[in-house]
């Protein structure tokens, strides 16, 4: 199974500092919706891993959260995309739960439900925490310079930590090219 884990705000659709608490202010970044389509197309899984600390500091709610999953279930239906899981943490930071990135329970999570170890799996995110969870548990870690990647790749001291592109879509680029000369 080729597997591929995506953090979702700032990977998928646009990041927000007030959170995205409705459908509506769920906006997908320009080529994204595509590139998951294009994974798709090229025989990966494609799960999403995400931090969603908006429902427990009360901003919306686990229904408000299912509506903007489901706008973005249809809006990659739409672009012949499909997603394998959606992954998600509900918890505050302040809770040290186990499932909350870069703690790697999202990821034990995915591991679990479909059997298959994590070691080297490309997860894409725009976070320091998406990059540490990937290395927790032997991803792949790579970094898009889109919602927070611009500054996320100011914090790295060494940028050899994650790979780093403009946006999913040429993440896809890239995943897809590699693949045909393995």
């Amino acid at each position: 199974m080729r597997l591929v884990v995506l953090d979702r705000d700032g990977v998928i659709n646009h990041e927000s500092d007030a959170y995205i608490k409705s459908p509506d202010e769920w906006i997908p970044i320009p080529g994204s919706l595509e590139a998951v389509a294009r994974l798709n197309q090229d025989g990966f899984s494609v799960v999403v891993a995400t931090n969603q600390a908006g429902v427990g500091r009360g901003f919306f709610d686990l229904a408000a959260l299912a509506k903007i999953h489901a706008k973005m279930t249809v809006s990659l239906a739409k672009v012949g995309g499909h997603l394998d899981g959606i992954f998600f943490c509900p918890h505050r930071p302040e809770e040290n739960c186990g499932c909350r990135k870069p703690g790697p329970g999202l990821f034990r999570q995915i591991a679990e439900s479909f059997h298959v170890s994590l070691s080297g799996v490309p997860v894409i995110g725009d976070s320091l925490r998406d990059i540490e969870a990937a290395e927790t548990v032997g991803a792949r870690p790579i970094l898009v310079r889109t919602g927070y990647g611009e500054e996320t790749l100011r914090q790295l001291t060494d940028q050899s930590r994650a790979e780093v592109f403009a946006n999913l879509s040429r993440v896809v680029d890239y995943l897809i090219k590699q693949g045909k000369h393995t």
